[in-house]
């Protein structure tokens, strides 16, 4: 199955965004992908701010959007656009660094007046760097994202229909087996 880079855009240690990503991510592996979480907040803030594009970490990050298949964006919305540190991350990658690749934009925000963030501030500026195809993306409001004291996380129903479906397209357009968790929803 494909190699898929997991990028959480969040600023945010406790993020939702980040939390989605990687229940999102169990689903993508339980369709026999392997994934690999990106959570850009982790990068060297003095990389990313000053455009090192030779630091080690920016190197690696790089190579992990070489060696993936697909790749899954994920941001919170601010101001009706993507997170600056994820555009800080994007800025730094080569011109096409999504060259070949089947990406899914997502994004979590606060109003539903963001949801069209997506396809107006994020879809253009991935489309810049080459990718093969992007799939429908989606936008979650923060209030149906629930994390447990456990730190177990729930979806609202509707959402969670919905970003299984544009998850399952996602995949199905990496070759991947997307039957395996519809009974399960």
């Amino acid at each position: 199955m494909a190699t898929i880079l997991s990028v959480s855009g969040s600023p945010s240690a406790s993020s939702r965004t980040a939390r989605l990503l990687r229940h999102l991510d169990e689903r993508l592996i339980a369709q026999g992908h392997e994934v690999v979480p990106l959570d850009v907040r982790t990068l060297p803030a003095e990389a990313l701010l000053g455009a090192d594009f030779a630091h080690p970490a920016i190197v690696r990050a790089t190579a992990l959007f070489e060696q993936a298949d697909g790749v899954v964006i994920g941001t919170p919305v601010y101001k009706a656009a993507y997170s600056g540190l994820l555009k800080s991350l994007l800025d730094l990658l080569p011109q096409y660094a999504l060259a070949g690749k089947t990406v899914l934009p997502l994004a979590t925000g606060g109003s539903t007046a963001h949801v069209l963030a997506i396809d107006y501030a994020l879809r253009p500026v991935l489309a810049s760097m080459g990718p093969a195809h992007i799939t429908p993306g989606w936008f979650t409001l923060d209030k149906d994202i629930t994390v447990g004291e456990d730190g177990t996380l729930t979806v609202a129903p509707g959402s969670a229909e919905a970003l299984a479906q544009v998850t399952d397209q996602f995949s199905a357009a990496l070759g991947g087996r997307t039957t395996l968790l519809a009974a399960a929803g």
